[in-house]
């Protein structure tokens, strides 16, 4: 048996039953077949689906096993006879369903499979997504239905082959419509809950992403086998690279908004390490909270080690295809990139061939370098180089001037040194010109001026040529400083105007949130933190900014200088602005519901007149007639008067207690009295007045629902008694009930014309009928006190389209839960 090779596997993929995976199984089956292979067939469910059934002609098939489990008797495939039949192929429907325990079978019909495969039988198989081990709870998510039969994700993979069946969540809806995957009793049930338009959707995406995944791992497999380098772009793989600086977020967030402009595409960070373990700049904790958000993004994070970081970079964008590479661009100025030569970004663009290469412009966010500092007009690197300038570089010059002694005059020689001076200020400021101008003295003092090789000064003119070049050189040095200082105070003055315009700009427009606002603040200013509150705090380590009134801004932090200080008050301005723009949004967001209420009022007292005056009318005739004396009535107009009278007030009765429940709603005065409750208790009362009904399924066997029995049945009365109005003579109104995890939904269907393409938003508005045309149609209470009774007792009320024309309303109520007591009456609200 071990020398045996292993069969190979076909799975059949769907996104839903129904979608034809049994169907494209048997046909490739028949095909084999007709080309002479030994085809037999192990198990195949039809669920009597009759061109399923078809298929099956003339396949050769082993007999079912006959299993008994708790009083009932369970059909199986018997695995052990397909082993002694031992075909080349065996179709195996139902890839992941359970077996009947006993006589020694496997757990899961997988593991049956396992074993054909062993033997060196091919398998044929078919399975939905939503068997998928690791889709399962993203499919109870989707569709509300627990998922008990799963099979492992690794199992399916194995397959040698792995064929997706596809088919528009329409083209399902009415392959489902028309009677091919269930039978007529179920297909209402199943459109308005497994089978709802957004469920197959989302299934579809889950099942294409899924094979897609597979799909990959396979070309990548491909690609490592026949040694393939160079990029494919079968698929977006953004790339973006991390060196623990403060830039990473930033380059992390528009690396995912780059995958995200291709469904499907992936994002991967990585950081590359030196691998003697020296790297400049790299903060840990940056990696891990930049770790944390390419997690959070969905993408994955990657750690590589090299001694050449931008070879090293492409080597791994190479060896993960991916097609884009993100870096952020150099911190390093103009005159040390000319000095030390290209840097990383430009090595990684001149290598990465066909790999697209984004070079990502930041803000040091996080240490608030968006304002340029007051306290420095150098850089710590100047500040150190600017004196060992101010020392090095009159030697230099010194031993240069002295290989050329008589072929330049002591003027020249002075200027020269004079130049040298300018230069160690532009680089150092003042200190180091200083250091370098008396450098400078001493020097051409000793070697250049006589008497040569002392510290002595014969002349006069020499004696203030050397004041004169050591006033030039401090004077020079003091403008170079002031000239920086300027302009970085000019820099820091443009920073601050831009930063205000912008936040001033989106206050304006309303672009940003008051969070938005403190975010970009504490971002600003390089704070751990910064809130918005009604008082200052009393401690001393944070710092407190007025917000406008009652209002202040609270940052803590490092303490911010008096320069930044004055910027805080504006952003702290700005940020009363929007909190007062807030507080007006909500005062005019309060006075809407009032307004509402007005205009219900008044198409109220518009409607009322005739919804009331005309059953009034018709029961107050009745009443005349009969206490009249000059006409003689028979038997049989008195009945007809009294039971016109009768009708008359019973409309009246109902409209007003509509009226009064919609009032109570309203006010929020409604008393309710959840308890169990089941269907049957409440259907026959609730369709009395509606003949033309029709009950499928059985309420009887539904759990008990939690419900206020006389709401639940004004509520279903409602809906019928709309669903018949609008139904065409000689049809029923479909009542069905039916579980679905732990609610439970009735489903009202009639055949009418159904909803209008912009009647959707109207149909629960009250005092209104969709498509009225005259003022004999009433005041269309019904449906918006239905929907706001079923809201009231934690349910929704929802409207679909009834295939083949027509509207289904759907009620869905949580079932009640035994082992809880029965709940107090207690009063609730809400608009409806």
């Amino acid at each position: 048996m071990n020398d045996v090779p292993r069969g190979r596997l076909k799975v059949y993929l769907g996104a839903a039953p129904g979608v034809g995976k049994t169907y494209r199984m048997l046909d490739e089956a028949q095909r084999r077949a007709s080309r002479g292979a030994d085809v037999v067939v192990g198990f195949v469910e039809c669920h009597g689906r009759l061109r399923t059934e078809a298929m099956t002609g003339g396949l050769a098939a082993v007999g079912r096993l006959r299993c008994g489990y708790r009083g009932g008797e369970f059909e199986e495939m018997d695995a052990a006879a397909v082993l002694a039949r031992r075909p080349q192929v065996a179709i195996v429907d139902e890839f992941a369903h359970t077996n009947i325990p006993g006589d020694g079978r496997h757990p899961k019909r997988w593991q049956d499979v396992e074993d054909l495969l062993a033997a060196g039988i091919d398998v044929i198989t078919a399975v939905n997504i939503q068997h998928l081990e690791s889709l399962k709870d993203v499919v109870e998510k989707i569709t509300g239905v627990p998922q008990h039969e799963t099979v492992p994700d690794e199992v399916v993979r194995r397959a040698e082959q792995i064929e997706f069946v596809d088919i528009p969540p329409e083209g399902l809806r009415r392959r489902m419509a028309h009677g091919h995957i269930y039978t007529p009793e179920k297909i209402d049930a199943a459109l308005a809950n497994y089978f709802r338009p957004g469920n197959l959707t989302a299934l579809r995406q889950l099942a294409l992403l899924w094979v897609a995944d597979r799909v990959d791992e396979a070309l990548q497999s491909y690609r490592a086998e026949h040694a393939i380098g160079g990029v494919w772009e079968t698929r977006e793989r953004v790339v973006v690279a991390l060196t623990g600086g403060p830039e990473g977020d930033t380059l992390v967030r528009r690396a995912a908004r780059i995958a995200d402009r291709s469904a499907g595409g992936d994002l991967l960070a990585v950081h590359v390490a030196r691998s003697n373990g020296l790297a400049a700049g790299v903060s840990h904790a940056s990696l891990t909270r930049q770790r944390r958000l390419v997690e959070d993004l969905g993408g994955s994070y990657h750690s590589v080690v090299g001694d050449d970081v931008a070879t090293a970079l492409v080597e791994f964008a190479r060896a993960e295809n991916a097609t884009q590479l993100v870096l952020g661009t150099s911190r390093r100025g103009r005159l040390e990139r000319f000095l030390t030569g290209p840097g990383t970004g430009e090595t990684v663009t001149a290598l990465s061939g066909d790999i697209d290469v984004h070079r990502v412009t930041h803000e040091r966010a996080g240490r608030g370098t968006l304002l340029p500092s007051r306290r420095r007009t150098l850089s710590t690197r100047r500040l150190i180089a600017g004196p060992v300038a101010g020392l090095v570089l009159p030697v230099l010059l010194t031993v240069a001037l002295a290989q050329v002694r008589g072929t330049v005059n002591l003027t020249s020689e002075a200027l020269l040194f004079l130049l040298a001076v300018v230069g160690v200020a532009c680089i150092g400021g003042v200190t180091s010109a200083l250091i370098a101008s008396v450098t400078a003295s001493l020097l051409l003092n000793y070697w250049f001026i006589p008497p040569i090789g002392a510290f002595t000064l014969d002349d006069p003119n020499a004696l203030l040529a050397l004041g004169v070049f050591a006033v030039v050189a401090a004077t020079v040095a003091g403008v170079v400083d002031r000239s920086l200082r300027l302009s970085r105070r000019a820099a820091r003055a443009t920073a601050e105007a831009e930063t205000m315009s912008s936040l001033a700009g989106s206050i304006v427009r309303g672009g940003q949130t008051i969070p938005a606002l403190l975010e970009r603040t504490r971002e600003t200013f390089g704070m751990d933190s910064v809130e918005l509150v009604d008082a200052p705090p009393d401690g001393a380590d944070a710092t407190a900014v007025p917000a406008g009134p009652g209002n202040h801004l609270v940052l803590r932090g490092r303490t911010p200088s008096a320069s930044e200080r004055r910027v805080l008050a504006a952003f702290a301005a700005h940020v009363g602005s929007a909190v007062e723009r807030a507080r007006l949004a909500q005062a005019a967001a309060e006075v809407e519901p009032v307004r509402a209420a007005d205009r219900m009022r008044t198409a109220l007292l518009r409607a009322v007149g005739h919804d009331l005056r005309t059953p009034l009318a018709a029961g107050w005739a009745a009443v005349t007639s009969l206490r009249s004396r000059e006409v003689e009535f028979t038997p049989e107009d008195r009945d007809e008067l009294l039971a016109t009278a009768e009708e008359s007030m019973a409309r009246l009765s109902r409209l007003v207690d509509n009226l009064l429940d919609l009032s109570r709603l309203e006010a929020g005065v409604l008393t309710l009295n959840l308890r169990a409750t089941a269907l049957e208790e409440v259907l026959p009362a609730a369709l009395a007045d509606t003949p033309a009904v029709e009950v499928h399924g059985e309420p009887e066997n539904l759990p008990p629902l939690l419900a206020d029995p006389p709401l639940l049945e004004r509520v279903i009365a409602n809906l019928v008694g709309n669903a018949a109005r609008y139904s065409p003579p000689g049809t029923r109104v479909l009542v069905t009930a039916s579980a679905l995890g732990d609610r439970a939904e009735l489903r009202v269907v009639d055949r009418g014309p159904g909803l209008p393409a912009n009647g959707r938003d109207r149909l629960f508005e009250p005092f209104q009928r969709l498509g009225d045309t005259d003022n004999t149609t009433g005041l269309g209470l019904g449906l918006a006190l239905a929907r706001g009774l079923t809201e009231a007792m934690d349910g929704t009320l929802t409207p679909e389209d009834t295939p083949g024309g027509g509207l289904t309303m759907v009620v869905s109520l949580p079932l009640a839960d035994r082992t809880q007591p029965v709940r107090t009456p207690q009063r609730v609200g809400g608009a409806c």
